[in-house]
């Protein structure tokens, strides 16, 4: 069995892009290694510019909802300035009588059904 080489991934954090020349002319494994990461460079090279146009999307996104925030508090507090003066017609206790409702009524105060 061979003894691979394990020192790619500590050249390629810890040390200058020199050394990692050096040791990639030397080392066929960190060079095979060295290709996968630069095809994978290659792309996400290649989507970068379509999840920035995601990105973009979002103040928009941000936007919307602070508009449609406004809007609801400001109908929302139309109504609840309005909301007396609905409640002063007709107050706790008081009772319609079916004339006031405006239904047709007989002699007693009952709703007249059919003439």
């Amino acid at each position: 069995m061979e003894n691979k080489c394990s020192k790619y991934e500590g050249l390629f954090i810890f040390t200058d892009e020199e050394t990692l020349a050096k040791h990639l002319q030397e080392c066929e494994e960190c060079r095979k290694e060295q290709e996968k990461m630069d095809r994978v460079s290659d792309l996400i090279g290649e989507v970068k510019d379509h999840y920035r146009s995601k990105s973009r999307k979002k103040p928009i996104l941000k936007i919307a909802c602070a508009f449609m925030l406004l809007l609801f508090s400001t109908a929302s507090i139309s109504v609840i300035e309005n909301y007396d003066k609905m409640v002063d017609t007709i107050e706790y206790g008081d009772t319609l009588s079916a004339e006031e409702l405006g239904f047709p009524v007989d002699s007693y105060g009952l709703i007249v059904v059919g003439e």
